[in-house]
């Protein structure tokens, strides 16, 4: 099919109408109109069009992938969006000092000229979304290898974006569903002058902090203000002062009612990544092999950081985002484990997969009869060097000088490569000079020696094994004179000698460097004995999976499946309520400023409380954001099926209002990436009445206030 028919005709899809699972399901917007009757049956009073259209402002229009894995929304004509802070908090913190310590005492612009531009972070919306399953797979047969059809796709996409970025102004990216049966072309618009408009303190925006994280009852107002700017001509364009605030199709009104319990609920964002049609082999793989070595290497970074950030206002600032980032997967893995245990879940899958075969050994002359034996095999296989990349990405790159020191390999490499061009040196030279000051801003070399020697090995079999040939004598002092010795620790040296540095010299200045030598070392060991192999074994998983996915609709024929959530935009839906976790714990659907006092304490930092927002909790100064009880509410729950990505997605109403953001999910449903429990799973939203309070009587910030569309 022609590019030409391809943006002439737009989309069709195979999905079948009917039953699915209560409240499950992470579904594509512009294929909504299956799903209508059910959303307006539950509580929906606009229509699919109202949510999803090409040519028209939509709602989808004023959703955004807020950088590379977070979600938000435009809130007002002006370009302002909302999103979590935690989403910002990297922003955040690069824009912090100990002299201007934003993560502590927050901050909120005065006017336009005071926003801070945030360097790196962008801002992207969906255009349009095509179904190009015929153009992908366009040459490929039955019977062809999996690495001629692997090709032949990968060639078509690339082909397919080229030409199509040619005939339009937008990017174009081609993703997979259903395990590869189906291919989408999304044109996206991206916006690179993004600012920082206003964040509360951590003691609002990070209440908690990685003791609450996960939990319900949550007390958090996880929300930061951004605003994208564009050209005079609202196009995307670099940072200018010159440039003027994005002017979007569509911006969310804000609903002053809130969340209420039991209404409809929808959210709007862009999930990460699930794997719902998994089989037991893959979640018992994942739950007893990957999550506990991971979870074990991160419990000893965080027993070296958190102690070290404690006691020095410097060090915070410098490790709170990665103390955050290595805490969030350390806290969701664990809650993986308990959920899919919880729930039984790998019986459940079995259950299922005794079902599936029963049908598969008369199916089409037993077309699918040995795919569920090849796929245990396939993950048998797979197994040992799972575990060697586990340790590798989570004890092996855990000190920060490793992933730091690697970005300068192919420079050192190409000074013993005639045919590397002094152009390309030049401009790789120019590159890994830039890295330099934003790594030694936030690195304490001394945190980084201790996670070196603690991570160093890794038990297994109960003994404790190195995963690399080190002296046997005195280990701590090699590390410590490997460090010393190593110009990649020390920030003048490094800066000199790379300001000295050209391609005829290059390796003799870096090249017999400890670091170096010690880096070059494990990660040509892992691309030569680990990466291939294992991307070979995932490969042919790849395969049956698709295989099996397709095996599953044709068995289910009656279902209505939903897509694997990839990073796409995506609708889920459900309904405010509460959560019964165990026996004889209920819990309620909102909580509320005077739960937040509650877990005061000036001991921990984490639930520190900002002394503003004492005086207003005691005045009862909640003005018009108070619910019918004369409370101030934070946070509640829904049971839509969210999972990482998420976070910052607009949570809505049934007249497609905003009654929140959300934020994260209830430790015991984490696993809903794997598995959706009705009873279990529950995202987390701050309650945009709290959000409004911040603004309104906490910020005092009358100028936002006046931007945004507050209705009841």
């Amino acid at each position: 099919m022609s590019v030409k028919k391809i943006l002439l005709f737009g989309f069709f899809a195979v999905f079948v109408l009917s039953k699915s699972l209560a409240d499950e399901g992470m579904w594509m917007p512009n294929l909504l109109e299956k799903r209508q009757v059910d959303m307006q049956n539950k509580g929906l009073k606009i229509s699919a069009n109202d949510i999803y259209h090409e040519i028209q402002p939509s709602l989808k229009d004023a959703v955004v992938r807020f950088g590379t894995g977070c979600s938000g929304s435009f809130i007002s004509k002006e370009g302002l969006v909302l999103t979590n802070y935690h989403c910002g908090y990297g922003q955040i913190q690069a824009l912090s000092s100990v002299q201007n310590d934003y993560l502590q005492h927050g901050f909120w612009a005065k006017n336009r000229h005071e926003e801070l531009p945030c360097a790196g972070l962008t801002v992207s919306m969906v255009v349009r979304t095509i179904d190009v399953t015929d153009a992908v797979k366009a040459g490929t047969t039955a019977g062809m290898s999996e690495l001629e059809a692997a090709e032949i796709r990968r060639r078509n996409t690339r082909d397919l974006i080229d030409e199509i970025e040619k005939q339009t102004e937008y990017k174009a990216e081609v993703r997979a569903f259903f395990g590869g049966n189906q291919f989408y072309l999304y044109l996206t618009e991206t916006f690179e002058d993004v600012r920082l408009v206003g964040t509360p303190p951590s003691s609002i925006g990070k209440f908690g902090g990685d003791v609450d994280n996960w939990t319900w009852p949550r007390h958090t107002g996880d929300f930061a203000l951004f605003r994208v700017y564009a050209d005079p001509n609202n196009k995307p364009a670099k940072y200018s002062p010159n440039n003027v605030p994005y002017q979007p199709k569509k911006h969310f009104k804000i609903s002053l009612n809130g969340a209420q319990e039991n209404e409809f609920t929808w959210i709007f964002g862009y999930p990460g990544r699930t794997n719902l049609y998994l089989t037991s082999f893959g979640i018992r793989q994942i739950t007893e092999i990957e999550n506990p070595i991971a979870i074990h290497a991160r419990t000893k970074r965080l027993d070296i950081i958190r102690p070290a950030m404690e006691q020095d206002q410097k060090t915070r600032i410098q490790y709170s985002a990665k103390a955050a980032g290595i805490s969030n997967a350390w806290k969701r893995w664990q809650g993986e484990n308990y959920g899919i245990q919880r729930v039984d879940g790998i019986a459940k899958k079995e259950g299922y997969e005794k079902r599936f075969q029963e049908w598969a050994n008369t199916f089409n002359n037993g077309q699918y009869r040995d795919l569920l034996s090849e796929l245990k095999t396939a993950y048998d296989e797979m197994e040992p060097l799972l575990i060697q990349n586990t340790i590798f990405n989570e004890h092996v790159l855990s000190p920060e000088i490793v992933n730091f020191v690697n970005q300068f390999v192919p420079l050192i490499k190409s000074s013993s490569d005639k045919n590397f061009p002094t152009a390309t040196f030049n401009a790789v030279l120019s590159r890994v000079k830039g890295l330099v000051t934003p790594f030694f801003k936030d690195f304490n070399v001394d945190i980084d020696k201790q996670i070196f020697k603690a991570l160093s090995t890794v038990e297994i079999d109960c003994e404790q094994v190195r995963f690399i040939d080190f002296p046997d004598k005195n280990f701590d002092k090699y590390v410590d004179e490997m460090y010393a010795k190593s110009i990649f620790t020390n920030e003048k040296k490094l800066n000199d000698a790379l300001r000295k540095s050209k391609k005829s010299n290059v390796g003799k200045v870096f090249g017999n460097d400890p670091l170096y030598v010690y880096v070059n070392q494990i990660f040509s060991m892992y691309n030569a004995m680990i990466s291939p192999a294992l991307r070979e074994q995932r490969a042919l998983i790849d395969v049956l999976q698709r295989t099996y996915m397709q095996a599953q609709m044709e068995m289910e024929s009656d279902r209505m499946f939903f897509p694997d959530a990839n990073s796409t935009i995506r609708i889920a839906y459900g309904k405010v309520e509460g959560l019964t976790p165990s026996d004889a714990v209920t819990y309620r659907f909102q909580t509320t400023l005077s739960g937040l006092m509650a877990k005061e304490n000036p001991e921990i930092f984490e639930f520190t409380i900002n002394d503003k927002l004492r005086d207003l909790y005691n005045n009862k100064d909640f003005g018009v954001y108070a619910n019918a009880k004369g409370e101030m509410p934070i946070c509640f729950i829904a049971s839509n099926h969210t999972i990482g990505g998420n976070s910052g997605s607009p949570v809505l109403n049934g007249n497609g209002d905003m009654i929140g953001i959300n934020f994260d999910r209830a430790w015991e449903g984490t696993m809903s990436g794997f598995m959706f429990d009705p009873k279990l799973c529950r995202n987390i939203s701050v309650d945009v009445r709290f959000i409004l309070f911040i603004i309104d009587k906490f910020a005092e910030s009358n100028h936002i206030m006046a931007e945004l569309e507050v209705v009841k």
